[in-house]
């Protein structure tokens, strides 16, 4: 029986190199012309350098308690609403679409993905703001997950997308402004399927001006987007989305930012992740722990967890 291959070690690195060559774009970024680490590695046999960051994330604690960190709903009855670890998943879903499509490094794509929400904290939008208004500094959850991305050694593209998945900084990458875009066509959709399983929308709530433009379901919208930004970013040669297309989730996004996720209905529940995440903070600061130390400890927590601990504060 014929070998599979010479000496693994030897060749994965020169096989990578020829196939990317061959196959991806050349706006992608090649696996072995990363920036590096922060801390220089031995590269490994039978991986990447971008699957290896993509198998840390996964294997952290930080990943898994994302399935304890809910995305509107604070530790809602019921088993079909999204958590922090399935948007994270159906991000990493659409982004490694997305870029297979464009031929760019579809496993850059995936490991920022993986880890873009690694440093959010319990209950969802809500919590961040909490902590952000406690904090010395404030709190921003792209850079707390940047924070964990850099303790686990990953690769500068891979720490620089998730840092730059929101806020005003651009990422550097192709592939990280796939996940940037993508991150929002997930949870806007996402979690309109989650308001209205709550009973806070119903479907002829949402704006028929949008949905004439995107589609009527969640499923039709969602691809509705990804064939958009895929056709528009060929065109263009970068990560964009059509005006009309773009614009349309915008006001989709603005419409769920005033009717979910700041609006009326849930203020009984920010005021319950304010105070929660409030009694803790205090609590943590009276015993004289840092705010750093308060802000890693509380952002790790899920919602159960906070729940239960401010639970037992006398």
């Amino acid at each position: 029986m014929p070998e599979l291959a010479g000496n693994v070690a030897d060749t994965f690195a020169a096989q990578v190199r020829e196939l990317e060559e061959s196959s991806l774009s050349p706006l992608a970024v090649r696996s072995y012309e990363t920036r590096g680490r922060a801390h220089p590695e031995e590269e490994c046999s039978l991986r990447t350098p971008f699957q290896r960051d993509r198998d840390r994330i996964l294997h952290s604690k930080s990943f898994r308690r994302l399935k304890g960190k809910t995305q509107v709903f604070i530790d809602p009855a019921g088993d079909h609403y999204r958590t922090r670890m399935t948007h994270t998943l159906e991000t990493t879903g659409i982004a490694r679409v997305v870029a297979r499509a464009l031929r760019l490094n579809e496993d850059l794509a995936e490991a920022i993905g993986l880890g873009h929400d690694l440093g959010h904290p319990p209950f969802g939008h809500a919590g961040e703001a909490a902590l952000d208004e406690l904090a010395d500094g404030g709190f921003r959850h792209n850079e707390q997950s940047a924070l964990i991305a850099t303790r686990l050694n990953l690769t500068h593209e891979v720490v620089d997308g998730i840092l730059t998945h929101t806020g005003v900084q651009e990422p550097e990458t192709l592939e990280g402004k796939i996940v940037r875009i993508v991150d929002r066509v997930a949870y806007i959709n996402h979690d309109i399927d989650d308001a209205i399983r709550y009973g806070m929308l119903t479907e002829t709530d949402l704006p028929a001006n949008e949905l004439a433009v995107l589609g009527p379901s969640g499923p039709e919208r969602i691809d509705t987007l990804v064939h958009d930004l895929v056709e528009s970013s060929a065109r263009a040669g970068d990560i964009v989305q059509s005006e009309r297309v773009g614009a349309s989730m915008l006001a989709l996004r603005a419409f769920m930012f005033e009717r979910v996720y700041l609006g009326p209905a849930t203020i009984p529940e920010h005021r319950r992740a304010h105070d929660v995440i409030e009694r803790i903070y205090r609590h943590l600061a009276s015993g004289g722990k840092d705010d750093e130390e308060i802000v890693e400890f509380v952002a790790g927590m899920t919602d159960r967890f906070a729940l239960t601990y401010a639970s037992e504060l006398a």
